[in-house]
């Protein structure tokens, strides 16, 4: 198995060197001058790891937005039908690239609205619960937007959301999630359980989760399956078609760099695509286009999940989502994930060389239940290490209490990022 022959710790090599040559054999590192890397007050690029919070400006990025600043100044209302990319359909011209590279197909995904409006818009689809089957599970520590929104929907529907939240929770002194656990409170509880929503890599630990496997499950046990992919889209292969989840939602500002609090995305399984009776919020976006302009026709909903959507999209922010699928439309998930494996593997074979008395990566060794982000933490240390990376010229993620997130993107990060980050911390740390 790939994973296993090629990404082992003892295929990686210490020292400058070996990190300068594996970035001269590396077929994707022409991709790190198509972005703009962040500069220190002297002019010196910073190491930036944290794609997994904001991902950095492809330089195309202002060309594709002042083409549409362009039409709006020159054809004003006009540009809706006579931009070079007009307006009306332009959420048309994300579907194929989002398809691709979420593993779906193009009349599964839609892009609209932002991440936790898009959570709230599929539970009101697919959160349906009934006197005897409400509950709905998620991870004990899921990122807290998704737990606040679940728990909304259920005071919402008139249940108490203490008492109606299941916890997927780690076991005693362990920080991965085990399915054994999951099954356990689907054979227990499954009766009671209208939804499982899970984070489908998890902000904290960096743990990619299987899918297919939990939404089996949860089929199983006749629940809707849901994933947040907030930190899996443009970092994992999320194959949402085969996985047959029901939904999923996901933002675009993370490894997909289209710009702070940029658009979200969606996907809504092609089994659903032509069922009407699906309860759901509504606005003029999501009816009929032959009719839309018709003022007084009744709602037609369009099949797919652009059935979903309900507004008019903000046409500068698809731009800069369209900058940057045309990106990933070049490279493609695989290649991705195939540096992003290798390159997240030699700086775990790094950090590891600083001695596990002093470095502890909570995110799973095995490189096919993780994306390209390393948790860290390091023995009795404050934010105040994070601080002190930061000065050094270091951007990653402290979150409480005791964990630095570090995303080494294979579209903009090199290995001697990662090298020189680690050398860092060693200095820092003696």
């Amino acid at each position: 198995m790939e994973t296993e022959n090629q990404f082992t710790l003892s295929n990686y090599q210490s020292g400058l060197e070996y990190a300068k040559q594996q970035d001269a054999l590396d077929e994707l590192s022409s991709y790190r001058n198509q972005f703009h890397i962040p500069k220190d007050k002297y002019g010196n690029e910073l190491i930036y790891l944290c794609g997994n919070s904001l991902g950095l400006q492809p330089k195309t990025t202002k060309a594709y937005i002042n083409q549409e600043l362009e039409d709006w100044a020159n054809l004003g209302v006009e540009g809706h039908t006579d931009a070079k990319n007009p307006w009306l359909p332009y959420h048309e011209f994300l579907a194929e690239s989002t398809a691709k590279l979420v593993g779906a197909k193009p009349i599964e995904v839609v892009t609209m609205n932002s991440l936790t409006a898009n959570l709230h818009f599929m539970m009101a689809s697919f959160y349906k619960p009934t006197k005897s089957r409400y509950k709905i599970v998620i991870e004990s520590d899921a990122f807290p937007s998704d737990k606040y929104a679940v728990e909304s929907q259920l005071r919402h529907h008139g249940y108490d959301d203490k008492e109606g939240l299941i916890l997927w929770t780690p076991r005693k002194g362990e920080e991965l999630l085990r399915y054994e656990d999951l099954e356990t409170i689907l054979e227990q509880q499954g009766e009671q359980i209208a939804l499982v929503m899970i984070g489908g890599v998890n902000y904290y630990t960096g743990q990619f989760f299987d899918f297919k496997r939990i939404t089996k499950l949860g089929h199983k046990h006749g629940c809707m399956v849901g994933f947040d992919c907030a930190h899996g889209a443009g970092n994992v292969d999320l194959d949402l078609h085969n996985s047959g989840a029901d939904f999923a939602v996901w933002c675009t500002y993370k490894y997909l760099n289209s710009g702070p609090g940029s658009l979200s995305g969606c996907f809504v399984h092609e089994r659903h695509a032509y069922d009407k009776t699906l309860n759901r919020f509504t606005g003029w976006w999501s009816h009929n286009k032959e009719t839309r302009f018709n003022m007084r026709h009744e709602f037609d909903v369009l099949p797919g999940a652009e059935g979903w959507q309900l507004s008019n999209p903000p046409i500068l922010s698809m731009a800069a989502i369209k900058a940057s699928l045309d990106m990933f439309n070049k490279v493609g998930i695989k290649k991705l994930n195939k540096k992003s494996k290798k390159l997240t593997g030699y700086f775990e074979f790094l950090l590891k060389q600083l001695g596990e008395d002093t470095i502890k990566i909570i995110t799973p060794e095995n490189p096919d239940e993780r994306g390209c982000q390393l948790s860290i933490q390091v023995l009795n240390a404050d934010k105040s290490l994070h601080n002190k990376l930061t000065e050094a010229g270091v951007i990653s993620d402290w979150r409480e209490p005791d964990v630095i997130r570090c995303a080494p993107v294979p579209l903009y990060n090199s290995f001697e990022d990662v090298y020189q980050m680690v050398e860092k911390m060693k200095k820092i740390l003696n």
